[in-house]
């Protein structure tokens, strides 16, 4: 029988990445998608949102109305768990990564406000509803720095790498 990928057969390995390789497959991955899903937990249970988002470095930003259920709920709860993922064709191709984080909902007079709302590409939205763009809107930002990363890509099999690797954000706490 002709098996398409023979290295996807057997046990996984379990070797592990470096840090910087495995930082470089995440920001890879970060960098070539633009939606993820976005979980909360609110007063009627979890709720997982499609959302367009931006990065820096491994903190997702994205936009939302202040008044939003995922708004409302990381008000409420800010732990969330967020899900990227590139398209999958076949078990070769699986690649995707949870995030996990405590939400912060910024906006515009917060101090840190502009340095994540420079990521955040609104130019085209604003061309796509005819808006102008010399008027950049200016609602809350949700952003989540990553805590802890489990990253998860079937290629690495091929090269005797477990093919889901942990990652664990190394700053100081605060």
């Amino acid at each position: 029988m002709v098996v398409t990928n023979p290295w996807l057969a057997g046990p996984s390995p379990t070797k592990r990445l470096d840090r910087e390789r495995l930082e470089e497959r995440i920001l890879n991955l970060l960098s070539s998608q633009n939606m993820c899903v976005l979980a909360t937990a609110g007063p009627d249970g979890p709720l997982a949102t499609p959302v367009r988002y931006f990065h820096l470095d491994f903190t997702v930003v994205f936009t939302a109305m202040g008044t939003s259920p995922k708004m409302r709920n990381i008000r409420a709860d800010p732990r969330v768990s967020i899900g990227v993922f590139a398209p999958l064709v076949g078990q070769a191709s699986s690649r995707g990564a949870q995030l996990f984080g405590t939400a912060r909902i910024l906006e515009p007079d917060d101090c840190d406000f502009e340095r994540y709302w420079s990521v955040v590409r609104w130019q085209s939205d604003h061309v796509e509803r005819s808006r102008s763009v010399d008027e950049p809107p200016f609602g809350p930002l949700g952003v989540v720095t990553a805590e802890r990363i489990v990253y998860t890509e079937h290629w690495l099999r091929r090269e005797g790498y477990a093919p889901r690797q942990f990652w664990r954000d190394a700053r100081p706490e605060e």
